[in-house]
């Protein structure tokens, strides 16, 4: 399948991407979701949460229940961070009430045993629910790919779950550099191969999920999330130019300030806690910006929803390189009404706003 030019395409995401005048699209993370009656239902038929993301007839089904509910802009692949450690042969089950455990690296032994090369047949339902995605869809409605980045991914390898302290992948970072740099690499190689694999399948653009970036001092982020990044963009870009990769390394604060450069990414997705003002002033100048509206008040909706989503339109719709989106993943009990009043809200302030 050939790479959709974002240039030219239809699609109101690629082109905020692409820095083309239009109107600004909203997609969701997590738009697909617990908090979906019709997501429960297909759920239980599933059996395990990874059976399902296995599962590309029932994996496309959800990834477009919020399009027939909501009109988004774009469908989300539905899958999961963790099917990278799965593909590279660790052990990876979800607990129901704990969320994903995995057997975690120990020592080199258990690193030398994991294998990139299993990625793509592993890996091969995702690619089918992409193929799958991009048939159902119209034109104008993006198909997004995605990837945990290589230090999130490496957090949950080594300490087995998500942790407090991070104090294992800590000790491997600051105590174990040579065997740490083995697994990034790995890792590196690995996402690498998935998100060319996802925009052979139809994805057209990309997501780089950094959930824990926020937890590393400056120069540990600089080698361990945005080095890693650059490499995986650069990889991508020399197959696939035109398709854009988006970065989220959530909490990353004055970081991300000249990110986008160093990285090579086409946009930048901020958390609830990055100032509108200095994204727009600092961020924009250089890539796009999506986000960033709190997720708890989606949750809440009513007048404090309608308040924080104008104040984001105010400060960053209007001139372009701009995705409404949340600062973090829709909450299991979200109404769905309060998701469909809010892009409601965003195609209504979009019409009022000022373009030039």
């Amino acid at each position: 399948m050939t790479a959709v030019d974002a240039s030219v395409s239809i699609s109101p995401l690629l082109q905020a991407l692409n820095g083309r005048m239009g109107p600004t699209p909203v997609w969701l993370m997590r738009q697909a979701g617990r908090y979906l009656p019709e997501y429960r239902e297909v759920r239980a038929r599933a059996g395990g949460f990874f059976d399902l993301c296995y599962n590309p007839g029932l994996a496309c089904e959800v990834a477009l229940q919020p399009i027939r509910r909501f009109g988004l802009d774009a469908a989300i692949l539905f899958s999961d961070i963790l099917v990278i450690p799965d593909a590279l042969g660790q052990g990876v089950r979800f607990d129901e009430g704990v969320g994903p455990v995995l057997s975690p690296l120990s020592d080199g032994r258990a690193l030398a045993a994991l294998d990139a090369d299993g990625v793509e047949r592993r890996l091969a339902p995702v690619f089918e629910t992409l193929e799958r995605m991009r048939g159902a869809l119209p034109p104008e409605t993006a198909v997004i790919g995605f990837s945990g980045a290589p230090w999130t991914i490496a957090v949950y390898m080594l300490e087995g779950r998500a942790s407090r302290e991070f104090l294992i992948a800590k000790s491997w970072v600051y105590g174990r550099r040579e065997e740490f740099s083995r697994l990034i690499a790995l890792l590196e190689e690995a996402i690498s191969r998935y998100l060319i694999r996802q925009v052979e399948s139809g994805a057209q653009m990309l997501q780089l999920f950094d959930t824990w970036a926020m937890v590393l001092d400056d120069a540990a982020f600089v080698e361990w999330v945005e080095k890693p990044t650059a490499r995986i963009v650069a990889r991508v870009k020399a197959r696939f130019p035109r398709v854009p990769v988006v970065a989220f390394p959530r909490g990353a604060g004055a970081s991300l300030e000249g990110f986008a450069r160093r990285t090579g990414v086409d946009g930048i997705s901020i958390d609830t806690r990055t100032p509108l003002a200095w994204a727009r002033d600092r961020l924009r100048p250089e890539t796009a910006v999506q986000g960033n509206l709190d997720p708890c008040i989606l949750r809440i909706g009513g007048p404090a929803m309608r308040r924080a989503a104008a104040a984001i339109m105010a400060a960053l719709s209007g001139r372009g390189r701009f995705v409404f989106n949340l600062g973090h993943g829709i909450l299991p009990d979200t109404p769905p009404d309060h998701v469909a009043e809010l892009v409601r809200l965003v195609r209504e302030l979009d019409t009022t706003t000022e373009r030039s």
